[in-house]
């Protein structure tokens, strides 16, 4: 009983006062609205980042005759395997070892005009490391001995670019975080605000209320579920229009630019779901916590 009157009065008050109800609901759909576009852009340029750090790879070649003086023996190649071996250094995921022959079959097939009149085979065996973290390539590169002793040549894992990538993907990182929190604190703000002016409308019947013995939990019922209504209003409206721009607008955006299967934004549900709650909870704490002061009385 005791609910269906604070739900009647909410439904009554919502309805008397439908331009402040507008308000409410318009400012958070629009709240709302812009960050599930941030969620969205943020967790594609996330997973992005994070595919492009899988790409890192430390390439260890072994010595040749033609530039260590001297070809890497079986047991030199097995000694540095063992090294690399997950079991042995965490760091890395994978590792694979590519033969002289395989080297020079890929690199035939990816410009056989620089290979068409080799007189012989140049390429070393080398390993191709795989890191857990793209963070890792440094660590991993710097583990693995050089020189003719240990027969290996080289290592590589493009320094260089690998800094660069690590310095963007960390960018990306820190600038997703932080939008996200100042759009959740001006979100705030704004549904905060907008209730207030609902309230101040309003604080004469508050102040009649009190004066006739109602509780302050009783006063502030209807106002908390007047904001849920409009929190869950708008983020609903904001859910419909994120899924309308999915729709229409995403394809004709993918289409000017790379799209790997690899990257990819958080699922729709999810974020639909994230602006839902989010809707609802600012809503209704807004409307509970601004509200404290028109009830001392």
């Amino acid at each position: 009983m005791r609910f269906r009157t604070l739900v009647s009065e909410a439904w009554r008050s919502l309805a008397a006062n439908a331009s402040t109800t507008i308000a409410a609901t318009m400012t958070v759909l629009i709240a709302m609205f812009i960050l599930g576009l941030s969620i969205g852009l943020g967790s594609w340029a996330l997973s992005w980042s994070n595919h492009v750090k899988r790409q890192l790879v430390v390439h260890v070649y072994f010595c040749t005759q033609l530039t260590c003086g001297k070809t890497a023996t079986q047991a030199q190649e097995e000694k540095i395997g063992n090294l690399l071996s997950p079991s042995n250094m965490p760091e890395v995921q994978s590792v694979k070892f590519v033969s002289k022959e395989e080297a020079l079959k890929i690199m035939q097939k990816r410009s056989p005009e620089l290979t068409s009149k080799l007189a012989g085979n140049p390429f070393p065996d080398a390993f191709d490391v795989t890191p857990k973290r793209g963070e890792d390539v440094g660590k991993i590169a710097a583990a693995i001995p050089t020189g003719t002793a240990v027969g290996v040549e080289n290592v590589n894992y493009g320094k260089k670019t690998a800094k660069r990538i690590l310095r963007v993907a960390r960018v990306i990182e820190i600038v997703f975080l932080l939008a996200v929190l100042v759009l959740l604190a001006a979100s705030t703000l704004l549904i905060a605000n907008t209730i207030r002016l609902s309230i101040f409308s309003r604080r004469r019947e508050i102040e009649v209320m009190k004066l006739v013995g109602a509780t302050n939990w009783f006063v502030r019922g209807p106002f908390m579920l007047e904001g849920l209504i409009c929190g869950l209003a708008g983020s609903i409206l904001a859910v419909i229009l994120l899924g309308l721009g999915k729709a229409i607008a995403l394809p004709a955006i993918l289409g000017h630019i790379s799209d790997s299967s690899d990257a990819h934004a958080l699922a729709f549900l999810w974020t639909a779901f994230i602006l839902l709650a989010m809707g609802v909870l600012l809503g209704a704490a807004g409307s509970g916590v601004t509200i404290r002061r028109f009830l001392k009385i």
